[in-house]
C-alpha cells in the first residue's frame, strides 16, 4: 500500500501533499489536476491509494470517485475536503470513500489516515 494517485486542481496542495507523502516512503505515481485525468490515470497506473479533492473544474472527486470505484470496486479513495463540504462528504461515503482528509494539510492526520486505509485492506 505504497503507490498514491494525488488528484487536486491546486499545484500547492499537490506540492505540500508530495512531500508529506515522500518524507513518510510512500511513492506517489502519478498527479491529476481534476477528475477526468483521475480516471484516466487510474485504468493506467493502478496505484494502491487515490487522495482526491472534492471540488475541481472539469470533473469533481464526487464523480470521479463514481467512475474509479465502478470500473474497480477495490479502489481506495482518500477523499481530500475543505472546510464546510459536509454534504458531499456524506456523499462520498455512501459512494465508497475510503476515508477523509482535511485542507489545510496536517502531515499526522494524512498519515493516520493512509494508515488507517492500509490496516482496513490488510483485514480483508
Amino acid at each position: 500500500m505504497k503507490r498514491v494517485l494525488v488528484v487536486d486542481d491546486s499545484r500547492t496542495s499537490r506540492r505540500v501533499l508530495k512531500d508529506i507523502l515522500d518524507k513518510a516512503g510512500y511513492e506517489v505515481t502519478g498527479e491529476a489536476i481534476n477528475g477526468k485525468e483521475a480516471v484516466e490515470l487510474y485504468d493506467r497506473l493502478l496505484p494502491d491509494v487515490v487522495t482526491m479533492d472534492i471540488t475541481m473544474p472539469e470533473m469533481d472527486g464526487i464523480e470521479a470517485l463514481k467512475q474509479i470505484r465502478k470500473a474497480h470496486p477495490d479502489a481506495v479513495i482518500i477523499m481530500v475536503t475543505a472546510a464546510g463540504q459536509k454534504e458531499k462528504m456524506m456523499e462520498a461515503v455512501k459512494l465508497g470513500a475510503a476515508e477523509f482528509v482535511a485542507k489545510p494539510f496536517v502531515e499526522e492526520t494524512v498519515l493516520e489516515a493512509l494508515e488507517h486505509v492500509a490496516a482496513e485492506q490488510a483485514k480483508d
